[in-house]
């Protein structure tokens, strides 16, 4: 798969079918990626909690079981160097495509998911960014339609992409629904 080399602003085309799609060379689309602040973001905060682990669980083991289980509190710091890998291959998996009548969300590296979502069938577009998003400088953009079980977002965008998103899907919506 390729790699993208940044925000949404760095959209590539490519085919459909690449990332094991139906679709075919034959159809390509022009696919953005998401912000490479979430790859950062994602990666401070495994190193955080790999840290704290770290730091907690030596003492404790060296205290309650003997300097030679104290290696175990390295075992975080083993997970966290595959999960610093298995992140990146996650933020590149990330990406959205906007089309004439729909949206299209890709994303997952071992379980994969495309989400096809009808501009007509969004009832609600939201933009939110939590603290630790904002510091970052991201946000996420949320879409509901009538279908309960929809999980349709984006995450890792910079807030003008998302709010530009969201108004360009909220006038498309609004012209297809009003269609239906």
């Amino acid at each position: 798969m390729s790699q993208l080399t940044g925000g949404p602003s760095d959209g590539e085309t490519r085919p459909t079918g690449q990332a094991g799609w139906s679709g075919g060379p034959e159809s390509a689309e022009r696919w953005r990626g998401v912000e490479h602040g979430l790859l950062r973001m994602r990666r401070t905060l495994l190193t955080a909690v790999s840290a704290a682990l770290v730091a907690v669980l030596g003492p404790v083991l060296w205290l309650a079981a003997g300097p030679w289980w104290a290696v175990l509190a390295a075992a975080p710091a083993a997970v966290a160097l595959w999960g610093w890998g298995a992140i990146a291959r996650n933020w590149d998996s990330w990406r959205y495509s906007e089309r004439d009548d729909d949206l299209l969300i890709e994303r997952g590296v071992v379980w994969r998911g495309l989400t096809v979502v009808p501009y007509g069938r969004m009832q609600l577009v939201e933009v939110t960014s939590g603290p630790l998003e904002r510091y970052f400088g991201l946000a996420r953009v949320q879409l509901h339609t009538a279908a309960a079980t929809t999980d349709a977002h984006i995450p890792g965008l910079a807030p003008e992409e998302a709010e530009r998103l969201r108004e360009r899907l909220t006038e498309l919506g609004e012209a297809r629904s009003a269609g239906l």
